[in-house]
């Protein structure tokens, strides 16, 4: 049987249907009682997906903050649901800060250092914010907007992770801005 979630799942119904593989009766009913229960979480989880995206179709805030690049249906909801009132956060920056995305600092003689993120903050969110910045920096090598232009920059001159970490920050701040004033995303050539 091929390795992997997805490749395998597709295999255990010839391998449950071939009485002739050795397979012992036990086992064969465990794998059985399983491949139906996850089949049914699947079923569980797909269903869930479409009323999140449904209840992302009929909220206009929604919509507005899904226009920021990889921002989808689940984290334009998430940040909905967890924030309330973004007018709580005095700025952009207090946002990204709750969500634990700016840097530690390290201060000594007057003299400011600064870390790693602090990842103090909702780590859901966080995490939503980071790998949608993933999606983003996969198709940054051929565009040539002032954003792109910027990432492309930074990996070359930070990495790959930092960048991403920093254009989730970035969104942070968007996405607080988008919030707190109503107003659509706009994407800024050169």
């Amino acid at each position: 049987m091929p390795k992997g979630r997805y490749s395998a799942q597709h295999h255990i119904p010839d391998l449950l249907e071939d009485a002739e593989n050795g397979l012992p009766t036990l086992a064969r009913r465990l794998l059985h009682d399983t491949y139906l229960r996850l089949r049914a979480l699947h079923e569980q989880v797909l269903a869930y997906d479409r009323e999140l995206n449904q209840l992302a179709r009929q909220s206009t805030s929604a919509q507005r903050l899904m226009t920021v690049p990889g921002v989808g249906a689940i984290t334009a909801t998430a940040v909905l649901a967890s924030v309330g009132d973004p007018r709580q956060f005095r700025n952009a920056r207090q946002f990204a800060a709750w969500l634990g995305l700016t840097p530690k600092q390290y201060t000594t003689g007057g003299r400011i250092r600064l870390g790693r993120i602090t990842k103090k903050g909702d780590a859901y969110l966080r995490t939503l914010l980071i790998h949608g910045t993933r999606a983003v920096l996969a198709t940054v090598k051929d565009k040539d907007d002032r954003l792109s232009l910027w990432i492309q920059t930074l990996i070359a001159r930070r990495g790959y992770k930092r960048a991403a970490v920093a254009l989730a920050a970035k969104h942070a701040r968007i996405l607080w801005a988008m919030m707190v004033r109503g107003e659509p995303y706009q994407l800024k050539t050169v």
